[in-house]
């Protein structure tokens, strides 16, 4: 008939964790990735900022391209990791700027920390949704950090720590895992890892994008463990700090 248009189908928005139709991922290989770009600023960002903060602020233009790079090419893998990279740029920049020039303002953490959040938030229903979920679930271990060191009430010894020499650095942060053992400090720590956990476990089957916020948490997570049960050998170490 004159006038009538045949039907279309209407498609339904594409939920903010799954990833665009046609994109399929190797089991695990996104979830691996996220928690090695976790670990990085562990071993490659700390000592450089301690070293020339400017230039590892600059090194941010640097991963952002090649994140762009990788996103355009044509293979799945290179497009997924591309992404992530791009996502960590926002954690690397924000760690540069916290620790190159406030790291003696622990306030001041998490919202520096929080640089990109309003563009992760806009863009997480969006092409750069992997981007988005890794720095999101970065941020919320970041956070929960910092909570838990607020609320274990050894927040006060992080300025006298940063600014102190080996010897005394290292004899403070064993001050701070010791207090952080005591049996109230201890709860809220056990509790919130319990908590973040579970919120892991459930974003776990929600889809790619929610798999990369998980693995982001529990490796941040596991970081902060590790480096409790290091601050109470750092006596022990303080050579090598």
């Amino acid at each position: 008939m004159i006038g009538v248009r045949p039907s279309v189908p209407l498609q339904a928005p594409e939920p903010a964790w799954s990833l665009p139709s046609g994109v399929r991922l190797s089991q695990w290989q996104l979830e691996v990735i996220s928690g090695l770009l976790v670990t990085l600023p562990v071993f490659l960002q700390a000592p450089w900022v301690r070293q020339a903060p400017f230039s590892a602020a600059l090194f941010t233009a640097v991963l952002f391209c090649i994140g762009l790079a990788l996103e355009h090419q044509s293979h799945p893998r290179a497009k997924h990791l591309g992404a992530l990279v791009v996502g960590f740029c926002g954690s690397w920049l924000a760690g540069c700027l916290f620790w190159g020039w406030f790291r003696c303002h622990p306030v001041l953490h998490l919202p520096i920390e929080a640089i990109a959040l309003p563009l992760a938030l806009g863009g997480l229903g969006g092409r750069w949704r992997l981007a988005c979920g890794f720095y999101l679930g970065s941020l919320v271990g970041t956070a929960a950090t910092d909570l838990a060191i607020a609320a274990t009430g050894v927040m006060p010894l992080w300025p006298q720590v940063v600014q102190a020499g080996p010897t005394q650095a290292a004899n403070l942060l064993q001050q701070a895992a010791q207090q952080v053992l005591q049996p109230a400090p201890l709860l809220v720590v056990v509790l919130s890892a319990a908590a973040l956990l579970q919120l892991c476990r459930w974003l776990w089957q929600q889809g790619p994008t929610a798999r990369v916020f998980a693995a982001a948490l529990a490796t941040t997570l596991t970081v902060d463990g590790l480096f409790l049960l290091a601050a109470l050998a750092a006596p022990r170490f303080s050579g090598l700090i």
